[in-house]
């Protein structure tokens, strides 16, 4: 397995006083939902996140140090874009969660869309209006059936007013997980949003969870955010003819980690429908982005353009990142290092394969 160092951010987090430790958790949370969608926070954002959970700075005044930091800036490239994303989305994440005041209803849900999402994406805390596939590592590239455009506001609605209406009284505390992870998948499964889907689900559902009095440890959602999105996506997925069904159980093993601090392992890995990375012992890297190799903004963009076209010229790349060519050299050459990567063929006529085990 390969060496990867850790976080300084998260071994600051851990030495936090008990004062401090909620906003700490805060940050981290917001700060490690950004890999649900392929996003690396900037240095600047750790440091205002620090001058905040230090008492120096508001969280108000550190979402408009952020603001005025991107203001000052122009003539940004795609990768940079996506760097101010995960930076603002951050901090208005960590923001709403440092807050108290929630209602469960699908106005709530749409307004979290809408308070992070504002000024970054056209659509903040609007109902999408057209059909989506995705795309699934964990399904091998096949898709979840999301909602359909034409009825996603009359099935929110259904699923709050079911939800508003049923009991806990009485429940043991394996039915009251398996009723969340039923709650939140299906959700999750509406797909309501164009994007920001995921990220909006995991704050509503810490909020909801805390409304239910529960104490939920926010850094679960930091280490293993992509689990979260993969044991969503796994909730909601048949393929009967080779006998693949929907499950929570993977979604209930992340919730009795964090609601009752169990300590089930989480790999990604278990959840492919496939089954063929059980079988090794290695848990350095199936999949280069829902796994432990760090790959920042620039690497997780080389991974998508060759997904889809292997035969990539690094020429071509830096054209569709809008970076030089010495860059994607470089990215490449770090993600062969990390065992992401490896190149067959000649450099005029080769292609590029993501290595999904090492």
């Amino acid at each position: 397995m390969k060496d990867i160092k850790k976080d300084p951010f998260e071994e600051y987090i851990k030495n936090l006083p008990p004062t401090r430790k909620e906003l700490g958790q805060a940050w981290q949370a917001a700060i490690g939902l950004q890999d649900v969608d392929g996003l690396k926070p900037s240095e600047y954002l750790y440091e205002t996140a620090k001058k905040n959970i230090d008492g120096e700075i508001s969280v108000d005044e550190a979402g408009d140090l952020i603001n005025s930091y991107y203001e000052s800036k122009d003539g940004r490239s795609e990768v940079e874009t996506r760097t101010e994303e995960a930076d603002k989305v951050s901090a208005r994440i960590a923001k709403i969660l440092s807050e108290k005041a929630f209602t469960f209803s699908p106005t709530q849900y749409l307004s979290i869309h809408r308070e992070l999402f504002l000024g970054i994406y056209s659509h903040a805390g609007k109902i999408r209006d057209y059909n989506i596939t995705k795309k699934e590592w964990v399904l091998d590239g096949d898709t979840v059936s999301y909602g359909g455009a034409t009825e996603l506001r009359e099935t929110l609605d259904y699923d709050f007013s079911r939800e508003r209406d049923f009991r806990y009284n009485g429940l043991t505390m394996d039915e009251v997980i398996h009723h969340l992870a039923v709650f939140i998948s299906r959700l999750w499964q509406i797909h309501v949003f164009e994007e920001g889907n995921t990220r909006t689900t995991a704050v509503f559902l810490i909020k909801y969870l805390r409304m239910l009095g529960f104490d939920a440890e926010n850094y679960l959602f930091a280490e293993h955010s992509w689990y979260f999105r993969n044991a969503l996506v796994r909730a909601n997925y048949n393929n009967i003819k080779n006998g693949i069904y929907e499950t929570t159980e993977f979604l209930e093993m992340f919730l009795r980690n964090l609601l009752l601090n169990e300590k089930h392992e989480l790999h990604n890995r278990e959840m492919h429908v496939s089954g063929r990375f059980l079988l090794g012992h290695d848990d350095s890297i199936n999949d280069p982005i829902n796994d432990p190799i760090k790959l920042d903004g620039r690497e997780l963009k080389i991974i998508e353009l060759l997904r889809e076209e292997t035969g990539l010229t690094r020429k071509e790349m830096a054209a569709r990142l809008d970076c030089s060519d010495s860059t994607i050299k470089r990215c490449l050459q770090s993600m062969v290092e990390k065992g992401v990567l490896k190149r067959i063929g000649s450099n005029k006529k080769g292609e590029w394969i993501i290595l999904e085990k090492k």
